[in-house]
């Protein structure tokens, strides 16, 4: 077994294939990886840039009411979608955080590179070359490793000694797979080599796990590929046919399906008629807080449902009851007075207090209530469609491997999602030092007359991605699938090669 190994390895070296993909792997590798690392860069100093013009946005503001519109957490970039973007540059990276909604996908802004032309090279990123070039490799060593035999006579030969055909078949598999690995452990290490001397860039322990995770994830991607070509060379017995079946099986699998899916992938019916109905819904329950609003005025002491008290200063006010269809919730815009306020107004000052305390707590409320009625319509008109364009996608190998090279990254759909809970959490954390501090009921939530509105205790965002064991988790359904394919394969193989005369 070990001298099966050791020929068909000499042989796989000695080619002009294998330094062939040696130097096409590493001069992709390294030069896209330098490409992908300045992108990094740019979208990082964005990044940088965009939380200090929230926090200066957010100082500026001298009154609380003012201040919660302004304030807006951001998601840096993901070192690791320099591997696999995935929908790390595709989904939004900041989001507002308001008492008068809860943020999900839909409320998420974007901000990164304006450079349409470093765009198109930097979406090119190191999992993309993997699939398409590493693919060809394998189906390329694989195409004549039984076919070649066949037609040379060196199998019938071989089969004279006293060798089992299953140890000829896995001694040329694993041959093959240890010439496959060289270009691709060899790219890898100078890619992380690059990574490691970028000081922008810092890597702990938990990403050179992910890493490894990818790795191990490609090598098994690769076997699919390599399995697939010993597959139509044990079947076909020419190499010319083999060849020729070998390069449609990857311009199949590698370009043409995962973009024609994408093309005949069923939409869902009606999402328009969805979002609607979600407007409806969410419409109604901010007329009931209006209604509840003007009810409080009708049974407060001062007399009259005018709800600013005629103490309107030299800063003016604004107010109303607005909507945006896009985002599917209403937002009571509650008013502030950046100036000085009547000389007849402080009397009503404890009357507008206690009014605008209410009014933050029926908001917040409703909002929470809102939720219930977006979060559904949220996954209804855009996750449930993008899974399952993912389901499909799934069904190539190049999808699994996708899938599962996105979730070890971190740069999944769930890996967005995860910015969002966070967020979420925060908006809590903020409304829970509202009502500590007894924001809403301060005058500094309507007016800076008396001092304006301190933002230095505010609770701060704070976003880590999700420990490695939860990437192996989302990444263990794809990688079990590539394996089952790598298994059954074999097996078929196998049950071929006994079975056919040599």
């Amino acid at each position: 077994m070990i001298a099966l190994i050791r020929r068909e390895l000499l042989d796989n070296l000695m080619t002009f294939r294998f330094a062939a993909a040696v130097f096409i792997m590493l001069l992709l590798v390294v030069a896209n990886t330098s490409v992908l690392i300045k992108d990094h860069e740019q979208r990082l100093a964005s990044h940088n840039a965009a939380v200090k013009m929230h926090q200066r946005q957010l100082q500026e503001e001298k009154t609380y009411s003012a201040g919660i519109k302004k304030l807006v957490v951001d998601r840096s970039p993901n070192p690791l979608s320099i591997f696999n973007v995935g929908f790390d540059k595709q989904l939004g990276n900041e989001v507002q955080v308001s008492h008068t909604y809860v943020p999900s996908l839909w409320d998420t802004g974007m901000h990164g590179s304006d450079n349409p032309f470093m765009d198109m090279f930097a979406s090119l990123d190191i999992v993309f070359i993997f699939e398409v070039i590493l693919s060809l490799l394998a189906l390329i060593f694989a195409y004549d490793t039984l076919a070649g035999e066949y037609e040379r006579g060196t199998l019938r030969l071989v089969l004279t000694y006293p060798v089992r055909r299953g140890h000829i078949l896995l001694a040329k598999y694993i041959s093959a797979m240890l010439c496959l690995l060289v270009p691709l452990l060899m790219s890898l290490l100078l890619a992380v080599i690059l990574l490691t001397m970028t000081p922008s860039i810092s890597l702990n322990t938990g990403d050179f796990l992910r890493i490894g995770g990818i790795i191990l994830t490609t090598v098994v991607y690769l076997s699919v590929f390599y399995l697939i070509g010993m597959l139509i060379s044990a079947a076909t017995r020419r190499t010319s046919t083999a060849l020729m079946l070998s390069m449609f099986a990857w311009g199949f699998l590698v370009l043409i399906y995962p973009n024609m899916i994408l093309a005949v992938v069923p939409q869902p019916e009606a999402p328009q008629a969805r979002a609607a109905s979600t407007f409806n819904q969410i419409e109604q329950m901010w007329e009931g807080f209006d209604r509840d609003r003007k009810r409080f005025l009708a049974t407060d002491a001062l007399p009259g449902e005018d709800w600013h008290f005629n103490i309107v200063g030299s800063g003016g006010y604004s107010s109303g009851l607005w909507g945006r269809l896009d985002r599917l919730f209403y937002v009571y815009n509650s008013s502030m007075w950046a100036g000085s306020l009547n000389e007849a107004a402080e009397p009503k000052i404890p009357h507008a207090q206690n009014y605008f305390g209410f009014l933050g707590t029926q908001v917040i409320g409703t909002a929470d209530q809102t939720w219930f009625i977006r979060k559904p319509a949220l996954e209804g008109i855009f996750i449930q469609p993008a899974n399952v364009e993912r389901l499909w996608l799934k069904l190539s190998p190049v999808g699994m491997y996708d899938a599962a090279t996105q979730a070890w990254a971190g740069t999944d759909l769930l890996g967005v999602r995860d910015f969002l809970e966070a967020a979420r959490r925060h908006r809590q954390r903020v409304i829970d030092y509202f009502y500590d501090e007894e924001v809403f009921r301060s005058r500094q939530w309507f007016s800076s007359d008396k001092g304006a509105a301190d933002w230095s205790n505010l609770p701060q965002f704070s976003f880590q991605r999700v420990k490695v064991n939860t990437n192996a988790k989302r990444a263990l359904p794809d990688v079990c699938l590539l394996f089952v394919i790598n298994v059954v394969l074999f097996i078929v193989i196998f049950l071929i090669f006994i079975r056919s005369e040599v």
